[in-house]
């Protein structure tokens, strides 16, 4: 008697890593998207603390990161970066925004759709939302 698998075995067990290894990828691929939007949280936290710091000097915000004197912080999507930021205009209340780049085959998620974190200084409040509509479980 010959000892082995049969044909019928080994495709179940092909069928069952495939399986598992979309699992295992999709999962893969959530946890690298939320450790991108952390890195975005730790920048807009470090653009909230410096906007503070010029409303307590100046009583009012800025729209200008130059002005915040953080000037590294990317405002265009390029090869370098996952996210844009945008400070509001506004004197008041203080607003900030990341953006995520779609360019260069940076997909965002597993939906392909772009999302933006906001955060509102004033309410304290920060968000994530989908372009067009929706939340999205980042924040």
């Amino acid at each position: 008697m010959k000892k082995g698998f049969t044909l019928l075995e080994l495709i179940v067990v092909i069928i069952i890593l495939g399986i598992l290894a979309t699992l295992g990828f999709t999962q893969y691929t959530n946890i690298v998207e939320k450790g991108r939007t952390t890195e975005a949280k730790v920048i807009m936290g470090t653009i909230r603390t410096a906007e503070w710091g010029y409303h307590l000097q100046y009583d009012r915000y800025t729209g200008s990161f130059s002005d915040l004197g953080i000037d590294n912080v990317p405002t265009s999507c390029t090869s370098t970066n996952y996210f844009r930021y945008e400070l509001s205009n506004d004197a008041s209340p203080f607003r900030c925004w990341a953006w995520r780049c779609t360019s260069g085959g940076k997909k965002p998620d597993l939906q392909g759709t772009q999302y933006y974190l906001g955060l509102y200084y004033d309410a304290g409040t920060g968000y994530c939302s989908y372009v067009g509509g929706g939340s999205c479980p980042y924040w």
